[in-house]
């Protein structure tokens, strides 16, 4: 019985290339004038930004996210205002946000939350800091 030869035009694969041992040509030689793959030096990163530049001021950016912070300011819709402002760092505020939520029934919740979810998202608000919100999460 012989075996079962594979890549043969029988399974629809084009025969394997001719050579002595049957395996592909070896690459070609690296064009000269080209540094070898890999022999690039890393990108810079900044030090003092590890998160980047502010694109109009050249501020450092935070380590917190504008979107995540209105996203979760946002939570004030369903009566839980306060939770982006507890995420950037300003706990006294978001617990002062909870509080006057549970006071107004949600009504002041609401009205709080839908307003600080816009100045997040609007770049009015920066971290402790003093550096201002990241775009991505």
């Amino acid at each position: 019985m012989t075996e079962p030869q594979f890549g043969g035009s029988e399974h629809g694969m084009p025969p394997p290339p001719p050579g002595p041992s049957g395996y592909p040509p070896p690459p070609p030689p690296q064009a000269p004038g080209y540094p070898p793959p890999g022999a690039y030096p890393p990108a810079y990163m900044d030090p003092a930004a590890p998160y980047g530049r502010h694109p109009i001021t050249g501020e450092p950016l935070s380590d917190k996210s504008k979107v995540v912070a209105g996203l979760l300011q946002l939570l004030g819709l369903l009566g839980l205002v306060g939770i982006g402002r507890i995420y950037l760092g300003y706990t006294g505020l978001g617990i002062a946000q909870l509080v006057v939520g549970l006071i107004t029934c949600g009504i002041g919740a609401v009205i709080w939350g839908v307003i600080d979810a816009v100045l997040l998202l609007t770049d009015k608000v920066r971290d402790p800091e003093g550096r201002p919100l990241r775009d991505g999460t």
